[in-house]
């Protein structure tokens, strides 16, 4: 009984920024447990990549090149997908930037726009989009990616921007819980740690980083890709069908402190 609410047969899901790192993952997770999966990134080679990893493992997807911050083309991909499917049942708004290292009195207008663009609005375009499919279904399971930078500010780096688009991401993922609840609808979110991807690469040349970072973990270590996704698998599936407006940290520990 308990082992079959994690599977996820005969459902679709799309997850963003899912050719590497993370949204690889969460892609890899998705489908193990049986959901047809779309990998959606804007880069089309990144996506191939993606996709021709797991089938390496077993596992297919198919791919649907779309920029989050392009809320035409996010419309486009949703109504497309639940024209050929019949539902959206899984989202996953994993999409997101960081350029950490700025600080708050140097970063330009463009800098601000742009990771708040991504990483909020391109979450809001998405959840608007598939959301309206997963209504008309009265069923659908949506998971956004935060931070724990959505509740702590990080140290030593400086990045106003990217901890206030997270904190966003969460209140949002609230807000559109409560207004769908009743509807149908879940959304949850889950953040991260320092997670050892790509995006967190740079902090291998910088020691002193690093050691702020691990000296700030209670689990004195960084996030692997799959302990983010099997949680995100978690939430998607009907495991967690009484979870709605949560935000999962995580964390190592790290906000314990």
């Amino acid at each position: 009984m308990y082992l079959e609410k994690f599977r996820l047969d005969r459902k679709t899901a799309l997850v963003t920024g899912g050719g590497q790192g993370i949204g690889l993952a969460c892609a890899e997770a998705l489908a193990e447990a049986g959901a047809k999966v779309v990998i959606a990134d804007r880069d089309g080679g990144v996506a191939q990549a993606g996709c021709e990893s797991l089938k390496v493992k077993g596992l297919n997807a198919e791919i649907a090149v779309m920029d989050v911050t392009n809320s035409s083309r996010v419309s486009e991909v949703a109504d497309q997908l639940a024209s050929r499917y019949g539902t959206i049942d899984i989202l996953v708004n994993n999409a997101g930037i960081a350029r950490s290292e700025t600080p708050a009195e140097k970063v330009t207008d463009e800098h601000w726009l742009n990771v708040v663009d991504v990483n909020l609005n391109g979450t809001f375009w998405c959840c608007r989009a598939f959301g309206k499919h997963m209504l008309e279904a009265k069923s659908g399971s949506i998971v956004n990616v935060g931070s724990m930078s959505g509740f702590i500010v990080n140290k030593p780096q400086e990045q106003c921007y990217y901890n206030a688009s997270k904190a966003a991401v969460h209140h949002l993922t609230k807000s559109l819980a409560a207004e769908w609840g009743a509807r149908g609808v879940r959304v949850n979110a889950v953040a991260p740690t320092y997670v050892t991807t790509p995006l967190n690469a740079f902090v291998k040349s910088n020691p002193q980083m690093y050691d702020a970072w691990i000296g700030g973990t209670p689990m004195a270590r960084m996030g692997e890709v799959d302990e983010i996704a099997s949680v995100v698998l978690f939430l998607a599936s009907d495991a967690a069908s009484l979870m709605t407006g949560s935000v999962v940290l995580v964390d190592g520990g790290y906000t314990c402190w």
